[in-house]
């Protein structure tokens, strides 16, 4: 259970507690210092007497000398000891309020190698692991943390490392067998008087080989797209790329019957032009392979006006002066009705709704289309947005 009035920020829980131990300690110092000054009469000495004038009668002055006091006690009154507790709580106040004032310049000092780890691990992604914190500073308890977050860091980056290559190099391996079996079934289907059952064997192992082909280059594809370090850009033309998307599928669309009605003006994002027809392809793909027969496809590219470029930090969100254009690809289809919680899971490789589950080798698709848009979303540090339509079917929105 929270409480209403407790500070959420450690700087200003620290700010607190320097004030509070100030005023604690203040307040039984004065105290005591009251205590001891007032719990008997004061001893008060007089400055010499100046001298006396001359007297008219003579010998007047030494008797007046003699009885001038040159010491005594004082016993303080209780109008005394308020005024002096007064006075010294005005100075006790101010000197709380002071001590609040140094009590939050110190925390911010003290708190910020914590801050300067936290903006730097939101920074961090599966993209770019090898980045470290390397906290600079004297040994203590926040160099060990960054320390041991950096220890961390190495080890995720070492085991995606190795998910890749273990990916690619079984990829890799995989192709020569499916080569040697293809091989054998275009052998066996071409010999003379062969039995009508072998074409239809050979028809049957031709769809899983293709199938297993193009799983075999999803793969190696979102590898290559996770792995990608240093990519070569240009400029590239989004409508021309969703133009030939279409195109290039246009036995797929008039098999299932489909209306395609496309929007997109000029757009040229700066990116890798491999990596983005991949992008297009996969979501044209996927609004086309899990559409209903007698469907729509509706696809749109659009290029707000530029917007400022931020930057997130620790305390919130500071804004540059430079700006960014964010371009929108928008694909959208029909189908049956989805709910989001199926939704969500398709960015992930192998997902798939509904009893696709089970017809993987019926299904032209490999579940890695959309896990593919996703992995290049994120090197063009752009994102994947997935939701289900009222109406049925599916909407995805890639903002680069």
């Amino acid at each position: 259970m929270s409480v209403p009035w407790y500070p959420r920020r450690i700087r200003m829980r620290l700010t607190l507690l320097y004030a509070a131990l100030f005023l604690a300690s203040g307040i039984v110092l004065l105290a005591v210092a009251l205590y001891l000054v007032f719990r008997s009469p004061i001893l008060v000495t007089f400055d010499p007497a100046p001298p006396s004038p001359p007297s008219p009668v003579p010998g007047m002055s030494d008797v007046l000398r003699v009885f001038r006091p040159a010491a005594g006690t004082v016993s303080p009154t209780w109008a005394t000891v308020r005024a002096a507790a007064a006075q010294s709580a005005v100075v006790l106040a101010a000197m709380a309020a002071m001590s609040a004032l140094l009590g939050w310049i110190v925390a911010g000092r003290v708190l910020s190698p914590l801050r300067t780890m936290t903006f730097r691990t939101r920074t961090i992604s599966e993209q770019n692991l090898h980045e470290r914190l390397a906290l600079a500073g004297p040994r203590d308890e926040m160099t060990e943390l960054a320390t041991t977050i950096d220890g961390l860091l190495g080890r995720l980056e070492a085991a995606f490392e190795a998910q890749r290559r273990f990916i690619a190099n079984a990829s890799h391996e995989l192709r020569t067998p499916l080569a040697m079996m293809r091989t054998s079934l275009d052998v066996a289907v071409a010999k003379p008087g062969r039995p009508r059952e072998v074409d239809v064997l050979g028809g049957k192992l031709r769809e899983g080989l293709d199938a297993a082909d193009r799983l075999l280059e999803g793969l190696l594809l979102l590898a290559r797209t996770q792995n990608v370090e240093r990519m070569e850009t240009s400029d590239v033309s989004l409508p021309d790329l969703l133009d030939a998307a279409f195109r290039a599928r246009t036995a797929a669309i008039e098999e299932k019957h489909l209306s395609v009605e496309c929007e997109a003006g000029e757009a040229l994002h700066r990116g890798n032009g491999t990596l983005l027809a991949s992008l297009v392809d996969n979501l044209v793909d996927n609004a086309i392979q899990h559409n209903e027969p007698g469907g729509w496809v509706r696809a749109q590219v659009t290029t707000p006006r530029d917007e400022p470029d931020s930057t997130s930090t620790s305390t919130g969100t500071r804004t540059g002066t430079r700006t960014r254009t964010r371009t929108h690809i928008v694909v959208e289809n029909g189908g049956p009705i989805l709910t989001q919680a199926e939704v969500d899971l398709l960015g992930q490789p192998f997902q798939r709704l509904g009893p696709q589950r089970t017809q993987r080798t019926s299904q032209p698709g490999t579940g890695l289309g959309l896990s593919i848009v996703a992995a290049i979303v994120a090197v063009h540090h752009g994102r994947l947005l997935l939701w289900a339509r009222d109406e049925g079917g599916l909407c995805a929105e890639v903002e680069l």
